[in-house]
């Protein structure tokens, strides 16, 4: 038996509730459609993903770079003779002795 302190919600309120529950989310979700599917906020969104794309090959191009870089240090600490040349090559380095001969094109 159930008296008058009975805490079991009645048929009506829960349908009252279940109605308001599905407005709010409707309208949640009208509201990010529109801010999606209006003119600017479309192309908006699809301007960021074409960056985001970008970015992600950037990265990805950078991440070579770094790993070519990586290799190439550890290349001249265990190589003198990598090391010798790379000196050479790009400070211009001679040793004492040494005839450096500069020719240029006509």
């Amino acid at each position: 038996m159930r008296g008058e302190g009975s805490l079991v919600p009645s048929v009506a309120f829960m349908t009252a509730r279940g109605k308001l529950l599905g407005v709010a989310v409707g309208v949640a979700g009208a509201l990010s459609l529109l801010s999606v599917a209006d003119a600017k906020g479309f192309r908006r969104y699809l301007s960021l993903r074409q960056d985001v794309s970008a970015l992600q090959q950037r990265n990805a191009a950078l991440d070579a770079q770094n790993e070519a870089l990586r290799q190439e240090i550890a290349a001249l600490r265990k190589d003198p003779a990598a090391l010798e040349r790379a000196v050479r090559e790009e400070l211009g380095y001679v040793k004492p002795g040494e005839l450096v001969f500069h020719l240029e094109s006509p």
